[in-house]
C-alpha cells in the first residue's frame, strides 16, 4: 500500500506538470502523456481506495467482505484508458490535418522527466502487480505510460532535429494504439471474474475426477469454482456417498484434496445419501447430510 501511495504521488504532481507543459508548448504527445498520467493517478488512487475497503471485516449484509471492490476498480481503469486513448485519436487526426507548432526542447525535457517517474513507478509496482489484479491494472498504466515517454522523448528529438511537426500527432496516435490491447485485456479478465467464470488455471475435470476418487464419495456433481477477488479462489458442489465411511472423514479428505491439490481452501461441500429407489436425496435441494463447514463435524 505505501508503494502504491509513493507512485500516485509522484504520478498526481507529473500529470499537472506535464498538462501544463502539453499546452505551453503545444504538443498533443505531451498532453497525450498527461492523459495517461491521468488513468495512472486515477487508477492507483482506486486502487488503494479498493485495498482499504477490502481491508473492512465481512458484515451480514456483506458476507464476503469488500473484496470485489478490487475488481471494479480494475474494471473502471480499463474504460477509463480506453475513454483516454479514444481522445488521443481524435484529436491526433484533427492536428493531422491542421499542424500546430510545437516547441521541442521544453518537450523533450518534460518527456525525460515523465519517464524517469514512471521507471520509479514500474520498479515500485513490478512485484505487486503478480498478485493482484487490481495492482496489474495499475501497474500496466504505468508501464504503457513509459512507453508512451520514450515515444514524447523521440518525437522531440526528431521535431528538434527536422521541424517536421507532424510527428508529434502521429507518435499520439502510436501511444494510444499501444494502450488499447492491454486494456480490453485487463477488461476481459474482470468481466471474466464478475461472472464468475472459472479461474483460468483450474482443470474442472480434474477437480470432478480427484474428489471422486475419494474414498467414501460416489460421484460429485453441481461443481463450481469461481474468483471473489485475485488469489481468492471458492468452490462448492455436491458430494453423493458410498459405502459406511463416516460422513465426517469423507468431507476432510475432500477438504485435503482441494487444498493439496488445487490450492483451494476456502470450499463448500454438499454430502448426499441415495434413497431406497437409488434417487438422489437432493434432487430438491434438500439433502439428509445438510452442512459441510462445521469443524465441530470432524470427529477426533
Amino acid at each position: 500500500m505505501r508503494r502504491l501511495l509513493i507512485v500516485l504521488t509522484l504520478s498526481g504532481i507529473l500529470f499537472a506538470v506535464q498538462v501544463v507543459g502539453g499546452i505551453v508548448t503545444g504538443s498533443l504527445a505531451l498532453l497525450a502523456d498527461a492523459g495517461h498520467l491521468l488513468t495512472d493517478t486515477t487508477g492507483l488512487g482506486l486502487a488503494l481506495l479498493a485495498i482499504w475497503f477490502a481491508r473492512r471485516p465481512a458484515s451480514p449484509r456483506n458476507t464476503f467482505g469488500y473484496y470485489r471492490l478490487e475488481i471494479l476498480a480494475a474494471l473502471a481503469n480499463g474504460l477509463l484508458l480506453l475513454a483516454v486513448a479514444a481522445f488521443i485519436l481524435v484529436e491526433a487526426w484533427e492536428r493531422l490535418n491542421a499542424p500546430r507548432d510545437v516547441q521541442a526542447l521544453p518537450m523533450l525535457a518534460l518527456a525525460l522527466a515523465g519517464l524517469a517517474a514512471n521507471l520509479v513507478g514500474v520498479k515500485l509496482l513490478h512485484a505487486d502487480a503478480q498478485h493482484s489484479l487490481n495492482v496489474q491494472g495499475a501497474f500496466l498504466e504505468v508501464v504503457s505510460d513509459a512507453v508512451a515517454s520514450v515515444g514524447v522523448v523521440a518525437a522531440a528529438i526528431v521535431i528538434q532535429l527536422t521541424g517536421w511537426t507532424v510527428v508529434d500527432p502521429l507518435f499520439s496516435v502510436g501511444i494510444a494504439l499501444f494502450i488499447v490491447p492491454r486494456t480490453v485485456r485487463l477488461l476481459m479478465a474482470a468481466v471474466h471474474v464478475l461472472l464468475e467464470a472459472t479461474p483460468a488455471h483450474i482443470d474442472m475435470a480434474a477437480i470432478e475426477e480427484s474428489l471422486g476418487q475419494v474414498a467414501g464419495v460416489e460421484r460429485v456433481h453441481d461443481l463450481h469454482v469461481w474468483t471473489i477477488t485475485s488469489g481468492f479462489v471458492a468452490m462448492s458442489g455436491h458430494a453423493i456417498l458410498s459405502g459406511r465411511r463416516d460422513p465426517g472423514e469423507v468431507l476432510a479428505a475432500l477438504r485435503g484434496v482441494l487444498a493439496d491439490e488445487f490450492a483451494i481452501t476456502h470450499c463448500t461441500i454438499q454430502l448426499e445419501r441415495r434413497t431406497f429407489n437409488g434417487d438422489e436425496l437432493c434432487a430438491d435441494q434438500s439433502c439428509v447430510i445438510p452442512v459441510l463447514e462445521r469443524a465441530g463435524a470432524l470427529r477426533e
